[in-house]
């Protein structure tokens, strides 16, 4: 692929809190979390279930919005940002990949990728059959999603998430569905997006896939329970489950 290596972008969260509900039925989903992503840094957040892993991306990502706190993906504040402005921030300038695909039915592998290039405006559909070949489905792009198998449809979120080259990509369990072999290369995608300068914030169940990450985070009740460092972070061919 021929995208650039310089870094770029980085994220900084600063006391930011999400609560659903008011009152006794009231449930703080995020407890003035502090945490950066630099440029070129892969983090891994774990954590179980009901923790606020998914609300952490989801308040990133602009698809929810936090209730207080500092927001900030390549030195942009989103905090406080109208719901239009954040859908078009996170269209523009963030790539997510989620668990469970959101691909288009009636739209195959090809196109799939092609209309995130052509609602943003960034990228270049010349490059979508190369990004289609990098994930290993050069010869499935012609294919719709009922045609593909799980970790095909996978692969294709991942090429649409690249496809506009984002300053920031968020992972949500981007493994879940998917067995180790697909996992494992769906994992090395990520990483050799991270290599070439963009970060990286991957949540998972997998406490295995924590070993390629810069710095994995632990999550409880909401709030960052500890922080380590990874001296050496592990190829991803080398993870197991």
């Amino acid at each position: 692929m021929t995208q650039t290596g310089a870094p770029r972008g980085g994220l900084r969260l600063r006391g930011v809190t999400k609560t659903y509900g008011t009152g006794e039925a009231a449930l703080t989903a995020l407890r003035d979390v502090d945490l950066d992503v630099e440029p070129g840094e892969m983090v891994v957040v774990l954590g179980p279930s009901g923790s606020g892993k998914t609300t952490l991306l989801n308040v990133i990502g602009g698809i929810e919005t936090a209730d207080r706190g500092e927001i900030r993906v390549a030195g942009e504040e989103l905090t406080g940002r109208p719901p239009r402005e954040l859908v078009g921030f996170r269209r523009d300038r963030i790539g997510f990949v989620f668990q469970f695909f959101n691909l288009v039915p009636t739209l195959t592998a090809r196109e799939n990728v092609e209309a995130l290039v052509e609602l943003t405006g960034r990228g270049d559909r010349r490059r979508v059959p190369e990004l289609l070949e990098a994930v290993g489905l050069g010869d499935r792009m012609h294919h719709f999603p009922a045609q593909l198998s799980g970790g095909q449809q996978q692969r294709v979120s991942i090429a649409r998430a690249l496809a506009t080259d984002p300053d920031l990509l968020l992972a949500d369990e981007p493994t879940g569905a998917l067995d180790q072999a697909t996992g494992r290369q769906v994992l090395q995608l990520l990483q050799e997006t991270n290599r070439r300068g963009r970060g990286v914030l991957m949540v998972t169940h997998n406490a295995s896939v924590a070993a390629i990450a810069h710095r994995v985070v632990t999550m409880r009740d909401g709030g960052i329970h500890s922080m380590e460092h990874n001296a050496a972070p592990a190829d991803a061919v080398s993870v197991g489950w």
